[in-house]
């Protein structure tokens, strides 16, 4: 057994490697902005956005149907204000985040940019909400702020509110 392996710590292993792209900055301003106890003060960026990703095989466990808890609310919550924060440094445009979300984890997401509606999304099984990496996670975000600029860009009057 080498000095290497014998101080890496099973958690270690576990934690998400953080790419570089600004979607993850946003993201980790979110998850640091709702942390009003500062609870993860010390916490590093791989440890915040950890709960973020949920691997095929953690989705196995999972049951099909639950009631998504504080913590799984508050991720969702993190995961549109980004969205929609990077939307307003993209358009110069303020962008709204309105959730409604049953205590059986049915609902609709939606951000607003003036009188404009830039993404409408179903929530279903909010109790199992997660990524299967960071990367797909960047993926995800800049498709749906790519699709909300274009729309505020073809309607700029809508947009302005």
């Amino acid at each position: 057994m080498n000095s290497e392996t014998a101080t890496q710590t099973p958690e270690d292993e576990t934690l998400p490697s953080v790419p570089e792209h600004p979607f993850i900055k946003e993201m980790l301003r979110q998850v640091r902005a709702s942390d009003t106890y500062g609870f993860y003060d010390n916490a590093s960026p791989a440890e915040l956005l950890k709960p973020f990703v949920v691997t095929k095989a953690q989705r196995k466990q999972l049951p099909l149907v639950a009631d998504p808890d504080d913590q799984v609310i508050g991720r969702l919550k993190n995961w549109y204000a980004a969205i929609a924060m990077q939307i307003e440094a993209g358009s110069g445009r303020m962008a709204s985040p309105l959730m409604n979300l049953s205590s059986e984890g049915f609902g609709r997401v939606v951000i607003i940019a003036g009188h404009l509606v830039v993404v409408d999304r179903t929530l279903r099984e909010a109790h199992r909400f997660g990524f299967i990496s960071l990367e797909k996670m960047c993926e995800d975000a800049d498709r749906l702020v790519a699709s909300a600029l274009a729309l505020i860009e073809a309607h700029p009057a809508a947009a302005e509110g």
